[in-house]
């Protein structure tokens, strides 16, 4: 099985390690379909989780590669995580100004019907969507330059980049399924949009494989950007939602939870 890997052109490795981290995206937004019954402190404990994870993902999955990419590049390390940070804040609170256009159309997340809850859930999915390209990317980049350099070294270092990433892409498929459930979602679209969080990543894994060269330079920009725009959601919304039940307690709880899973995953995976 792994000779049929190695021989495979590096695009089609490249689709191949992301059709394998968006089916762990799944794996995890299936947890949705566990229990019957919804209890609201352990919806808000949830919706608290993924703030956890989307914290520790913006440094550790995101911010922290950046950085490294920067000095490896020759260019000052703080600059373009920066840039891309606060450049993602910006344009997730561009795309909130205009949620409430969409918000008009009955279709758009239509079984949420609390407007506070819809637009929530609408950052969530948009920005766990956005982290998710650049990541891809990264793998994509990872398998290209092996059609440049090829070496057993490289191939294990792309392999083992896509292995973390689809480990740390479980909890991310829960953080977004159920969130939905939480706010009034159906267990099917819960799962639906939670899987389809992951979809973009086989996708950015064939753009970044096809143009390695020009993408590389833009990839500490591109995670930064995403990090910027899941810290925006989760100071906005995903904690100011998680306590306005008044369970703050639990919530606040489990949001440490949620960030040591993830810090935990991304540290040990590497």
């Amino acid at each position: 099985m792994m000779d049929f890997f190695t021989d495979l052109n590096p695009v089609l490795q490249a689709l191949a390690a992301t059709l394998f981290t968006w089916g762990m995206t799944a794996l995890g937004a299936a947890l949705v379909f566990i229990g019957k019954k919804q209890n609201q402190k352990a919806m808000d404990g949830m919706l608290a989780f993924s703030g956890g994870v989307m914290i520790a993902a913006s440094f550790w999955s995101l911010l922290a590669p950046a950085i490294e990419m920067a000095e490896s590049n020759g260019t000052p390390s703080w600059l373009p995580a920066l840039i891309g940070f606060l450049l993602g804040g910006l344009f997730l609170m561009m795309v909130d100004q205009i949620l409430p256009v969409l918000e008009k159309n009955d279709n758009f997340l239509h079984e949420i019907k609390d407007k506070k809850a819809k637009r929530r859930t609408s950052l969530l999915i948009f920005s766990i969507t956005l982290h998710n390209v650049p990541e891809g990317l990264a793998v994509g980049v990872a398998f290209g330059a092996l059609a440049v350099d090829f070496s057993t070294g490289s191939l294990s270092g792309a392999i083992a980049l896509a292995l973390g990433i689809g480990i740390q892409n479980f909890p991310e498929g829960t953080a977004v399924s159920l969130p939905l459930r939480r706010d009034g979602m159906s267990k099917k679209k819960s799962f639906f949009y939670g899987q389809a969080s992951g979809a973009v990543e086989p996708i950015a894994a064939v753009a970044g494989a096809l143009a390695v060269i020009f993408i590389q330079p833009l990839l500490p920009y591109a995670l930064s950007f995403a990090a910027g725009a899941m810290i925006f959601v989760v100071a906005k919304e995903i904690i100011p939602g998680s306590q306005e039940k008044g369970h703050v307690q639990i919530a606040s709880i489990s949001l440490m939870v949620g960030f040591a899973l993830m810090m935990t995953l991304d540290v040990a995976l590497g």
